[in-house]
């Protein structure tokens, strides 16, 4: 299975205050690159976010904007491509919402979602948040809300879900984002 996972921290509440992004680049069921990035959102941090995140206004000072990073990694959103989220009406909203502040074009991917997944196929867990499902499905995960380590666990919680039912079991929950 090839596929990207993607994970974005937020400064602020609004979901256009994109601070930090990971995306992890899976092909052929394995982990073959990684690309994370810190962003200045160009906005104020909300307290209640670095509280999540630990990412501070002086972490980004230096870091790129939205607009100077997409040319990196537009390539990885295109029509046949399925991006891979935990909670991927979140990041999903991230990017759309940080495309639009910007206006910059949207291009369409493909989505799927691993707490959609993970509901159908671990209905017993107590929860489904993402670390509730590494620590059930023995997936590492260093440190929650840091975007990297978040979209590898996604990354391998997919793989996991793939191997254990089946890439065809996955296919209905494919969403188009455009």
């Amino acid at each position: 299975m090839n596929f990207i996972a993607m994970d974005f921290e937020t400064a602020a509440p609004n979901r256009d205050s994109a601070c930090s992004i990971a995306l992890t680049i899976i092909q052929n069921n394995q982990i073959t690159d990684e690309l994370y990035s810190l962003i200045n959102p160009e906005v104020e941090f909300n307290w209640r976010n670095i509280q999540v995140h630990g990412i501070h206004e002086e972490d980004v000072v230096d870091a790129p904007t939205f607009p100077e990073l997409w040319p990196y990694i537009s390539e990885f959103f295109t029509p046949d491509q399925i991006v891979v989220a935990h909670n991927a009406s979140f990041d999903n909203s991230v990017l759309k919402k940080t495309l639009e502040r910007y206006q910059i074009g949207r291009l369409p991917y493909l989505s799927i979602d691993t707490l959609k997944t993970s509901k159908q196929f671990y209905p017993f867990l107590p929860n489904h948040k993402l670390n509730t499902l590494c620590s059930s499905l023995g997936i590492e995960l260093d440190h929650h809300h840091n975007a990297l380590d978040d979209s590898k666990a996604c990354a391998n919680i997919l793989l996991k879900e793939t191997e254990e039912f089946g890439p065809e079991s996955i296919q209905p929950f494919v969403r188009n984002i455009s």
